[in-house]
């Protein structure tokens, strides 16, 4: 899989500062997770061109079984699973809602660019082919990836790319196709968002659910039911995955020990550090390192 993305909430910049747009192509074969749940305060288009799909979107569930776009407003927990054996292929484009902001006060900026970096507008969740702007939205996706494939970031390319995606907001416009917030705020997402946030600054500690129920003021086993419904796994689950996921980074990055990353990453037990490394990597720590020092 190309693409490895952060697990909650990013702070990875997308694109540069003076372009604040990135790319992401993402494939795999078979089931599984094929984007870890996680989210960031800029927008993202989800082109899905081939494969079978279960996007998780807050608390909400897409089965995706053909090609597609979908829109990601900022702060939306999300995560995608790959549900068949298949070849899948998922594209994406990630942008500060900034990006399109005018200096002057047209209006332009005052009814549609103000809401949404306001979160008072929202994106559309999904567009088909069967609809008709469906052709219009895939050709200023498609330019956006071609200007990225060139791996050019000068002038004409920043302005390829903003033209293209202030033509993917015309389109929606012109079709009345942003929402105005309407829902009430949703605090099981906050709640999973802080629960995530809690691991990640405190996986190299030992961890006791009842601490992350706390955090979120819910007993521990409602919010047991609460995590697995909005993420698909455990608690204990993810917090092991987050740790290998991080023990991996450290055998990739430094010339730490295996029994030094063992306990940075919270693991007090040697074997069953190797024992969860090996069932999620399918090699030792060890070996792994080995093979990261190969190349």
């Amino acid at each position: 899989m190309e693409q490895q993305p952060i697990v909650l909430k990013e702070i990875c910049s997308h694109g540069t500062k003076s372009l604040p747009c990135a790319v992401y192509r993402t494939h795999s074969v078979g089931k599984g997770v094929f984007v870890k749940h996680h989210w960031h305060d800029e927008i993202e288009i989800l082109y899905f061109s081939e494969g079978g799909f279960r996007l998780e979107i807050n608390m909400e569930s897409f089965e995706i079984q053909s090609e597609c776009i979908y829109f990601i407003n900022p702060g939306e927990l999300h995560g995608i699973i790959s549900e068949t054996l298949e070849r899948h292929w998922e594209d994406a484009v990630v942008f500060s809602p900034g990006i399109l902001g005018f200096d002057s006060r047209d209006e332009a900026q005052i009814s549609l660019m103000k809401p949404i970096q306001n979160g008072k507008l929202l994106f559309p969740r999904c567009i088909t082919p069967q609809h008709p702007v469906f052709i219009s939205l895939r050709h200023s996706f498609l330019h956006i990836m071609h200007v990225f494939g060139q791996m050019a970031n000068d002038l004409t390319s920043q302005l390829y790319v903003k033209s293209s995606l202030m033509h993917i907001f015309a389109t929606l416009s012109e079709h009345r196709l942003f929402l105005p917030v309407e829902r009430n705020f949703d605090k099981r997402v906050e709640s999973i968002k802080t629960a995530l946030l809690f691991i990640e600054e405190n996986y190299h500690s030992k961890i006791y659910i009842s601490d992350i129920a706390e955090q979120v003021n819910l007993n521990e086993q409602y919010f047991c039911r609460l995590f697995k419904k909005a993420i698909g796994h455990s608690p204990i689950e993810y917090i092991n995955a987050y740790r290998i996921k991080q023990a991996k980074r450290l055998l990739e990055e430094t010339d730490l020990q295996v029994t030094e990353v063992c306990l940075e990453c919270g693991f007090n037990n040697l074997g069953n550090f190797i024992q969860e490394f090996r069932k999620r990597t399918g090699t030792t720590p060890l070996q792994y390192k080995k093979n990261v020092e190969m190349f």
